[in-house]
């Protein structure tokens, strides 16, 4: 049995775990991203936690074929540099792949967190039996993963489908990024957590807000469901650019369930430009919270 490490990098949490050949996890760890060392340093603490899982799982060294990262945009996945994450601002231009190969004699492999999930639920997830689908990953920020004829669609340096930053309405100001109305940052999971404090008078997280919804609080209501037709708005976008089959949502906000899920698929029957388009199944991520993790681990197996 062939077995990889798959790290999955996030603005506040790093997961890393150990993965077969068949997608399985063999154990996994969670530490928190210290963004107040420098990346250098929390690299150097990444290094240790795969040292230490290595050893823990009583598996030899030569059955451990690499290290698959996955981390936030932009970067340049093909010289192995993370350049100037939103959500990682400390982290500028540092030789990721450089710092970890330098600590391991197996191969280290470098990719876009969303496309590193696509490549998860292609592999053993929700898009198994589609070769045209889109990864859309709805949490701290938006990312997409794009999948067209069974193929990973990177872009030049590997920040292809980064639709957090498509501007879809202006009205609700200014975007971190310096446009109005990009897609992150009204229904993102930072953004819900931020509007949803505003209008209620106090401060809230995302399933704060997501509970005051469910709860049919009037208030909440008319925000959340025009945050739905954003995100219908975004999947529309992807179907008419990509022509895909299938869209899979995955992230933190997916947890809002059927409400979100219904008002997507609703949006998408109404307003993709092709008959077969409206048809493009809307699903939740089979994986869940761990396609990041599995996607990166599968770099190492070249699924795609």
């Amino acid at each position: 049995m062939e077995y990889s490490v798959g790290v999955d990098i996030g603005g506040t949490k790093i997961a890393i775990a150990v993965v077969n050949q068949k997608g399985e996890m063999i154990d996994q760890t969670v530490i928190p991203t210290d963004l107040s060392i420098p990346p250098e340093a929390m690299i150097s603490k990444i290094n240790d936690e795969i040292r230490n899982m290595i050893e823990k799982s009583s598996i030899s060294e030569d059955e451990i074929i690499g290290i698959g990262i996955g981390a936030p945009g932009p970067l340049d996945s093909k010289n192995g540099i993370i350049t100037c994450p939103p959500n990682l601002k400390t982290w500028v231009d540092i030789p990721f792949q450089k710092l970890v190969q330098q600590s391991f004699s197996i191969p280290v492999k470098l990719e876009n967190d969303a496309s590193a999930a696509a490549l998860a639920e292609k592999w053993i997830g929700a898009a198994k039996e589609n070769d045209n689908f889109a990864y859309m990953t709805v949490s701290t920020g938006i990312g997409a993963g794009i999948v067209v004829d069974g193929k990973l669609l990177r872009g030049l340096k590997g920040n292809a489908g980064d639709i957090g930053h498509t501007v879809v309405d202006p009205s609700f100001g200014q975007c971190s990024c310096g446009q109005y109305g990009c897609l992150e940052s009204i229904a993102s999971g930072t953004a819900i957590a931020k509007r949803g404090s505003e209008i209620m008078g106090r401060h809230l997280s995302t399933k704060e807000v997501f509970d005051l919804y469910a709860e049919g609080n009037e208030k909440i209501a008319d925000f959340i469901e025009n945050v739905f037709r954003v995100l219908g708005v975004a999947c529309v976008t992807l179907i008419n650019t990509f022509d895909t089959e299938k869209i899979v949502i995955g992230g933190g906000v997916s947890k809002a369930g059927n409400p979100l899920f219904r008002s997507i698929q609703s949006y998408v029957s109404q307003y993709a430009l092709n008959p077969s388009g409206r048809q493009t199944e809307i699903v939740p991520a089979k994986l869940e919270q761990s396609a990041g993790v599995v996607g990166a681990a599968a770099l190492c197996f070249n699924i795609m």
